[in-house]
This record gives structure tokens, C-alpha cells and sequence, in this order.
């Protein structure tokens, strides 16, 4: 198991930028693929960004692509989501995800390990 640690959120301006961070603690970081996923209110939880283990392989959701970059320190065991362009409609609470292979995943359903989540509000 592994522990995942999600920080960075707040309250910015459409247009705006902030970068979230995930910290993991726990089975060894660079053997596993890890996620960014949303959960509006009301709405299901959505894939975001994913990244492969050594980084080299990323996928994006086509309403963040282009400016949403998803990056990850396996030295630091942390994952990077930064996130440029911002618009009201990406106000969601922004979750971390690991995934116990080393590939890519794109639903909840195929990520093991979960952070507590950090909220992103986008005021217009």
C-alpha cells in the first residue's frame, strides 16, 4: 500500500495557474503508474492526467489537454500536476491515484491507492 498526500489547491481566477503536488510514502514509487482524477459536486469522479512509471508515457483528458501537465520525481516520490488556463469549469476536488502496474490507467477502477483529495475552485 501506499500513502498519497495531495497539496497545492485553492482559489484562483479564470486564466489563472496553480500546480498540485502528491506526495507518496510507502511501497516503492517508481514501480507504479500514477493518476490525477476530479470529482465535481454532483458528478462523478473523472480522469484527469495519467503518467507511466518512468515518466515517459502521459495521457490527458481531451478538456484539459494542452493545458494541464502531469509530471513526476521518483527521487522525490511525488507526481506534479500543473495546471495553466484555468477555467470555472475545472472547480473540482482534484484527487491522486496509484496504480500497482507500471502502465497507464484511465478510470478509478484500474488505480489501487487513493489521496484524501485537495480542492481547486476557479472563480470567473
Amino acid at each position: 500500500q501506499v500513502q498519497l498526500v495531495e497539496s497545492g489547491g485553492g482559489l484562483v481566477q479564470a486564466g489563472g495557474s496553480l500546480r498540485l503536488s502528491c506526495a507518496a510514502s510507502g511501497r516503492t514509487f517508481s514501480n507504479y503508474a500514477m493518476g490525477w482524477f476530479r470529482q465535481a459536486p454532483g458528478m462523478e469522479r473523472e480522469f484527469v492526467a495519467a503518467i507511466n512509471w518512468r515518466g515517459v508515457r502521459l495521457a490527458y483528458a481531451d478538456s484539459v489537454k494542452g493545458r494541464f501537465s502531469i509530471s513526476r520525481d521518483n527521487a522525490k516520490k511525488t507526481v506534479y500536476l500543473q495546471m495553466n488556463s484555468l477555467k470555472p469549469e475545472d472547480t473540482a476536488v482534484y484527487y491522486c491515484a496509484a496504480r500497482y502496474v507500471s502502465d497507464l490507467g484511465y478510470v478509478p477502477d484500474e488505480y489501487d491507492d487513493w489521496g484524501q483529495g485537495t480542492q481547486v475552485t476557479v472563480s470567473s
